[in-house]
């Protein structure tokens, strides 16, 4: 016999049901009142500022990770390694990184190297940045059809590197054994190229939205800033995952 919903479950998908319908109206309403010329050059310019204090405010999120990264590797592990903290605290406990706890209390696992997912979807993320660029040369020059052909190899390209990704989850958690509780590894490695990942959908998702506003007419050689917010915010995720592959798979 199923066993009914419980009351938690169905508020959290009807609030994310209510979440993603208000986005819906939101932003199809600013496109209605772009698409009718009622917005004015300041309306224009304070949503170029908005997009860029959202993109700051990602930048100091991932600093933030990156952050407690770099700490973990270079202070804490060394400090609680030193003679006075494994007399006191752990005898058994390695400075090492990555380690396994005191006393080995977490199970042993294996690190993701670079080879070979993690360096295809840098070329993914890096052809795709080259891709979206040609795209919105191709708006500026009135090109629409260019412009539409190129935008949609974009967002192939984005969806690929998800879909590698989870590949490399799979392999991560059946074969390597790096859970989200392998420790500081494991938790740092799944909260930034988990939260990235997010990022690439998302940002795949707008960019899949600005396609079809293009393919559909939307935007002219001068009047395209959803074009443009949408690739300052994919530009952004690339850089990210530069660090990303440098610092976590390298490093």
């Amino acid at each position: 016999m199923d066993q009914p919903v419980p009351r938690r479950e169905m508020g959290f998908f009807a609030g994310l049901f209510c979440f993603f319908l208000s986005l819906y109206l939101w932003f199809g309403e600013a496109i209605s009142e772009s698409e009718a010329g009622l917005n004015s050059s300041r309306v224009d310019y304070s949503y170029r500022w908005a997009m860029a204090w959202f993109i700051f405010s990602e930048v100091m999120f991932f600093s933030a990770f990156f952050g407690a990264l770099w700490y973990t590797r270079e202070i804490s592990t060394p400090w609680l390694s030193d003679l006075d903290h494994r007399h006191l605290l752990w005898p058994d406990f390695a400075g090492t990184w990555p380690n396994v706890g005191p006393a080995g209390i977490i199970a042993p696992f294996e690190t993701v190297g670079p080879f070979w997912l993690p360096t295809i979807n840098t070329a993914l993320l890096l052809t795709s940045g080259l891709t979206l660029t040609i795209a919105h040369h191709a708006v500026r020059a009135a090109d629409r059809s260019k412009a539409v052909r190129w935008l949609g190899l974009t967002v192939i390209l984005g969806f690929l590197f998800v879909l590698c990704q989870g590949y490399e989850y799979v392999h991560a958690y059946s074969e390597l054994n790096l859970r989200f509780s392998s420790g500081s590894y494991g938790a740092l490695f799944y909260m930034l190229t988990g939260f990235h990942g997010f990022h690439v959908i998302v940002g795949a998702t707008m960019l899949s939205v600005v396609w079809i506003r293009l393919a559909r007419g939307d935007f002219s050689a001068k009047h395209h800033f959803g074009f443009e917010g949408a690739a300052w915010y994919w530009h952004f995720v690339d850089v990210v995952w530069l660090g990303l592959y440098l610092y976590v798979y390298w490093f």
